[in-house]
């Protein structure tokens, strides 16, 4: 069997590496970027990868970078390519540089995102077979990853007895509810919020740019801000409330520094200890001590406009109250920000609502959230929380957050192309000749129905006898 090489090809971050590993060789930005100080567009650095943080690895995704205001060019906008010369040359340098692999004698898994449009997957084809010669490609879409690995490694799980789960996947570009069934993405029911970690970031940034500093600029900061920073609120009145007290009543209170070029390149947290106060709030309603009195509003209001007055435009560092929870709270209240759609919780119910009414129960007791995005801290408990009242009391919720939510998909992927029929299910360079890339349910779609349906025949059983590749 040739090596086959497994590609989660995000919008903002590519992980790839070897089927049959436990993490991927390589995370690298799926960008090129340019410092003020460059004339050439440069590529960054791979990612260290931490199996016991890995959670971190999009935040050390500019760790070698000039982050201050940095021109940044991505090739996938939205979710979807839309510059396949800049995603050929982002991936030559891939597995030219840093993976070392021969495309003609490998074979690639490839993910995709839901609703591709044919003249997208056409230039996908195209960069696979023509540009780097590749053996063979098979392509999968995010949700049957994920609930392919998840039903693999929680073998006595309902997700796994009944082969039916819904996938949360909140991402750099968009979020998706995704029913699956039997490895099957159920694309009729499938829902999604054009919301993802690239739209909160531009929110803080305007945030940041209106309150404190201009930093529209500034991509990677701000990134990197919101993953330290920002968490979801179990009480939005009552956080309100306490991001308006003065001092140290103000629990939410904290201090980001700017990287300044010298003394320091990358930014931090100033007082990480004072910016983790919020974790000893607990999920209650309001209490009388938490109310603000009209007194200290007013000098609050005051407070603030002296504060105003005495900014020093030459500090390097500026600060973040109620910004930290109301940014993630965008996925859950989308209306906020002016979209006309729903939050993630009634685009959950819709999708289920979209779905056979036999599955209804299962798919609520099985929702696995994935994503970089799902990783804000209380963001299983909030969405379990506003999923209770609106879905039937005779259905339980059950809300579970993979173990690595941004290496989830990658690793379903590395567990499939380890399977001993995944030949069998590829399309072939031959077969992509002979029938071109004519991606309606004639041509090389068939082969990949054909191998859709050979993955719902690869039983559990199978993979679990793969799971020695994913122990320690």
């Amino acid at each position: 069997m040739s090596n086959v090489v497994v590609l989660d090809n995000g919008g903002g971050l590519i992980k790839a590496g070897f089927g049959g590993d436990l993490d991927p060789s390589v995370i690298i930005p799926n960008c090129l970027y340019r410092p003020l100080s460059a004339k050439k567009w440069l590529h960054p650095s791979p990612i260290s990868i931490s199996t016991t943080a890995a959670a971190a690895a999009a935040t050390e995704a500019s760790s070698d970078l000039d982050l201050t205001s940095a021109s940044v060019r991505r090739p996938i906008d939205r979710g979807y390519l839309i510059n396949p010369d800049l995603q050929r040359d982002i991936w030559s340098h891939l597995f030219t540089s840093l993976l070392h692999v021969s495309p003609s004698n490998s074979s690639l898994l490839l993910t995709e995102p839901l609703f591709t449009l044919p003249s997208i997957q056409r230039a996908t084809d195209e960069l696979i077979f023509e540009d780097f010669n590749f053996a063979s490609l098979y392509v999968s879409d995010s949700p049957s990853l994920v609930h392919f690995y998840e039903a693999s490694r929680r073998p006595t799980s309902l997700l796994s007895r009944a082969q039916c789960s819904l996938v949360v996947d909140c991402g750099f570009s968009f979020t998706h509810a995704a029913p699956v069934f039997q490895n099957f993405t159920l694309n009729y029911a499938v829902k999604r919020i054009d919301l993802g970690g690239k739209a909160l970031t531009n929110y803080l940034k305007e945030l940041v740019s209106y309150r404190a500093l201009n930093v529209m600029d500034e991509t990677f900061i701000i990134d990197d801000v919101k993953e330290k920073l920002c968490f979801v609120s179990l009480n939005v009145p009552r956080d309100l409330q306490i991001a308006r007290k003065p001092g140290k009543e103000n629990l939410f209170r904290c201090t980001y520094v700017l990287p300044d070029g010298i003394s320091y390149t990358r930014g931090f947290v100033k007082n990480p200890d004072e910016a983790k106060r919020y974790l000893s709030l607990t999920d209650e309603a309001s209490s009388p001590s938490l109310g603000v009195k009209n007194d200290e509003i007013e000098l609050d209001v005051s407070e603030k406009t002296e504060n105003r007055k005495k900014i020093d435009l030459t500090k390097n560092e500026f600060d973040l109250t109620n910004e930290r929870f109301l940014v993630p709270e965008m996925i859950f209240h989308p209306s906020d920000l002016g979209m006309n759609q729903a939050g993630l919780a009634e685009c959950i119910v819709r999708a289920v609502s979209s779905c056979h009414p036999h599955l209804h129960p299962v798919l609520y007791e099985s929702i696995v959230l994935t994503g970089g995005s799902t990783l804000f801290h209380n963001f299983a408990e909030r969405l379990e929380k506003e999923l209770r009242p609106i879905v039937p009391d005779e259905c339980k919720v059950k809300i579970t957050t993979q173990e690595d939510p941004i290496l989830g998909v990658w690793r379903g992927g590395s567990l499939l192309a380890s399977s001993p029929s995944f030949e069998a299910m590829c399309v072939t360079k031959a077969e992509y000749e002979e029938l071109g890339s004519a991606r309606g349910f004639t041509g090389i779609q068939s082969c990949f129905v054909r191998g859709r349906k050979r993955l719902s025949h690869v039983t559990i059983e199978e993979m679990r006898r793969k799971d020695v590749l994913f122990k320690d």
